[in-house]
């Protein structure tokens, strides 16, 4: 059997066919050099040809600069797992014919402005349709370690100026894919009625907190000075805290009846979530909940005004704001604001299923997010929440920062395990792979057409149109084109996009 290292789609597909015919090929997706173990192959090649699986991957070792070995397992392959990012490792094992039978309508020139990385990306999705992704729990290969920077220190490189370019082929490919399967939100957004009950004040800056007492006063402080027209209160729900937190919540609660505690007892098994749907359900909710992590500020007084007046200019469900990421100490840490300019009213709700999430800070028309509420996790719950607004409700933008996220040795993300990082890579593809199918569905029952049922949309590849055939034709329906953000003066230095992290309470 032969081995490729991946150079894109045509040079793939011309390996294999001037090669000895097998039915499997192993490619290698990166330049590093692999040390197989002796049984890689035929372990990949049996599990492949017992399920007929198009691609199979497993788990490896990576070697470290001193010589040593640390396992990096991999995790399971979702309906939802269509980030652009996915980790399969730097080997995987095709079917030969399925790459054939998927690549044969593509030209060079067709694929000819499109980088390697996002020729893979589209590969692999099209490959998959309706075929068998297989991942072997079992460590078959070593590979050299490539990046040892901490989580944390990885989490921002999106923003980069070198990935715009990437990132805007990453979007219309996906998008392109979301369309074939009949997968786009429906453009039809549903009203809100801001006015429709009465609230005790207009907003609630709500704080989940456990065990930030170096930081929480900060947060507090910032959120209590905001200048606005209107009322407002803090809601700081602390989480069963034991360094002090509570202690000083409290003292900070006797000078000022703006600032409301909700105490929350361990036994009550609540994550970060959980205290959200505490706050959004407790009287004292204004009539819009915005967000404010226990370790970051807001950069001006006026930031709580901006985005209430953001959600009366419109009519926005929810608000999503820029932030600046800076060191404890408030020093600047990337020169360009995060703002996912990427975010367009019509194609951002497709796009946001493909990155890692939606910005910040953010805000909610609470009687909406009473409707469907937080999971009860400490990760991606509020990209849980945006995605489903998202599918349903107009989403607001600022694309000034108006937040400071502070990355510091106390972020619970600052420096993950591999499994950490897998255990949230698969919680969010979980949450992407509810919601996908859940748009199709819609879709599908809402126009009522005759031909495949949504399973089959979804799932299986016949009569899609696959990204393929969108690249080999001519663009002639300019009727149908969705926006796909950035605006047209920005030239190809400047992106703001990324792979989102959380800074402790809840991703960005």
């Amino acid at each position: 059997m032969q081995t490729i290292r991946f150079q894109g789609l045509v040079h793939l597909r011309e390996q294999i066919l001037n090669s000895p015919l097998d039915e499997y090929v192993a490619v290698i997706l990166d330049d590093r050099e692999i040390d197989f173990d002796s049984n890689y192959l035929h372990r990949l090649t049996d599990v492949a040809s017992d399920i007929d699986a198009t691609i199979t991957y497993c788990y490896y070792r990576e070697r470290l600069p001193d010589g040593s070995l640390k396992n990096h397992p991999v995790i399971d392959y979702q309906p939802g797992s269509i980030r652009d990012d996915f980790n399969f490792g730097p080997v995987v094992l095709l079917n030969a014919s399925d790459v054939i039978a998927t690549t044969e309508s593509i030209s060079e020139e067709s694929i000819a402005d499109i980088p390697v990385e996002a020729q893979w990306y589209i590969l692999r999705l099209e490959i998959s349709s309706g075929k068998v992704i297989a991942m072997v729990p079992e460590y078959l290969y070593t590979a050299r370690a490539c990046d040892l920077r901490k989580s944390g220190d990885r989490q921002h490189d999106y923003v980069k100026a070198d990935r715009e370019l990437l990132q805007r082929h990453y979007q219309e490919i996906f998008t392109t894919y979301l369309k074939s399967r009949n997968g786009l939100v429906n453009p039809e957004r549903e009203d809100v009625d801001y006015d429709s009950e009465a609230f005790p004040v207009e907003a609630s800056v709500i704080i989940p907190v456990r065990n930030r007492a170096q930081t929480i006063l900060d947060a507090v402080e910032s959120a209590l000075s905001q200048k606005t027209d209107f009322n407002f209160n803090v809601i700081v729900v602390d989480n069963d805290s034991t360094d002090g937190t509570r202690e000083k919540l409290e003292a900070a609660a006797a000078l000022d009846p703006r600032l409301v505690v909700v105490k929350v007892s361990a036994d009550e098994n609540l994550g970060i979530g959980g205290c959200w749907n505490k706050a959004l359900l407790s009287p004292e909710c204004g009539r819009f909940a915005v967000q404010l992590d226990s370790d970051d500020i807001y950069n001006s007084k006026d930031t709580l005004r901006k985005i209430i007046d953001k959600f009366r200019s419109g009519n926005y469900a929810m608000v999503v704001g820029s932030y600046t990421l800076v060191d404890f100490d408030g020093k600047r840490l990337l020169a360009e604001d995060i703002t996912h300019s990427e975010w367009s009213d019509d194609n951002g709700p497709n796009n946001a299923l493909r990155v890692n999430g939606f910005g910040a800070p953010r805000a909610f028309f609470t009687p909406v997010a009473r409707q469907f509420l937080f999971p009860n996790v400490s990760y991606g719950e509020d990209y849980a929440m945006a995605l489903r607004i998202s599918r349903t409700y107009r989403i607001g933008r600022i694309y000034e920062s108006l937040y400071l996220c502070r990355r510091w040795e106390g972020n619970s993300d600052a420096d993950l395990s591999v499994e950490k990082e897998n255990e949230h890579n698969y919680y969010k593809d979980c949450v992407r792979s509810i919601e996908i199918i859940a748009r199709v569905r819609e879709n599908h029952e809402r126009r009522k057409e005759n031909g495949p049922t949504w399973q089959e949309m979804l799932f299986g590849p016949n009569g899609i149109q696959s990204v393929f055939d969108h690249l080999s034709q001519d663009d002639e329906e300019d009727d149908d084109e969705l926006n796909f953000g950035f605006s047209d003066d920005d030239d190809e230095d400047e992106f703001n996009d990324e792979d989102e992290g959380f800074d402790g309470d809840g991703s960005l």
